[in-house]
């Protein structure tokens, strides 16, 4: 054997370090199935509240504000997809 073939060898032998560091693969996952239900029970007696006191125009801005903020708990991926947006309308890379 050659002193390539043996340093290669040696290289080819010397494990990987383990990544070290916490694993947050799935938290964003796991935040939106623990956080989703509580949202939307909260949303359910705040809109409850406007539609028995009959205020209607505070309930309808109300309404449209919760979808808004409902689409970024339940859509996934669309922070990241509506920074990329921005970045790029703004012209940076």
């Amino acid at each position: 054997m050659t002193l390539k073939t043996e340093v290669l060898t040696l290289i080819a032998m010397t494990p990987t370090p383990t990544p070290t560091g916490i694993d947050t693969g799935g938290l964003a996952d796991f935040l939106r199935a623990f956080f989703a239900p509580l949202f939307l029970v909260v949303v359910s007696v705040v809109a409850l509240f406007f539609l028995f006191t009959r205020e209607i125009t505070r309930f309808v801005q109300f309404l449209i504000l919760a979808v808004a903020i409902g689409v970024i708990f339940y859509v996934p991926n669309i922070i990241e997809v509506t920074a990329k947006a921005i970045a790029g309308a703004l012209g940076i890379r």
